[in-house]
């Protein structure tokens, strides 16, 4: 697997992507969804990050912020993804007598050659930062995120996917999530 030099600019955003494990769809699972944004903004209000988009697919991520300080991109990330793994994969466990449940925990059983504390994984273990450096970047992210459930064949409009930020920008919508605007 390469190793990807990640850089950090000071004042820059970071456009972050990063997937479920072998793509796995678990976010078509409402009660994950709410969980996973809980769980974001938690992490923003102790982090002090601004989060100025997002979208939640059902196999991946993206999220446009702007830490402060710059390097604690990793520590956002890292946070984020050990605290929904766990519930997640413990919500899975205790209701296995559903079958998506049970199909989805068998996705993410690690193989047997693994060595790992944990015999599950959520997350692919990387994530991807981009650093936006302009306007017109910004702009590009948060129209990629928010037509990102269109292309995908989710929705017909980027309105009717709730997991985006698209509704707060568009129709001052905070019900699910504030975002932070710069000004």
């Amino acid at each position: 697997m390469p190793f990807y030099k990640r850089t950090y600019s000071l004042g820059q955003l970071q456009f972050i992507t990063t997937s479920t494990y072998r793509r796995s769809p678990l976010f078509l699972s409402e009660h994950f969804c709410r969980f996973f944004v809980q769980t974001l903004e938690e992490l923003r209000k102790e982090m002090k990050f601004l989060l100025i988009g997002r979208v939640l697919m059902p196999d991946h991520f993206h999220l446009l912020l702007k830490p402060q300080p710059v390097e604690t991109t990793p520590l956002i990330l890292k946070g984020l993804k050990e605290q929904t793994a766990t519930q997640i994969i413990k919500t899975l466990q205790e209701n296995q007598q559903h079958p998506w449940c049970r199909k989805m925990l068998a996705r993410l059983r690690l193989p047997p050659t693994v060595h790992d504390e944990s015999h599950h994984r959520l997350w692919q273990r990387r994530f991807y930062p981009f650093n936006v450096y302009s306007e017109m970047k910004r702009r590009e992210k948060l129209n990629y995120m928010h037509n990102n459930p269109v292309k995908r064949g989710l929705v017909r409009s980027p309105g009717d996917w709730p997991w985006s930020s698209w509704r707060f920008y568009f129709l001052q919508d905070a019900s699910i999530l504030r975002m932070d605007r710069l000004e």
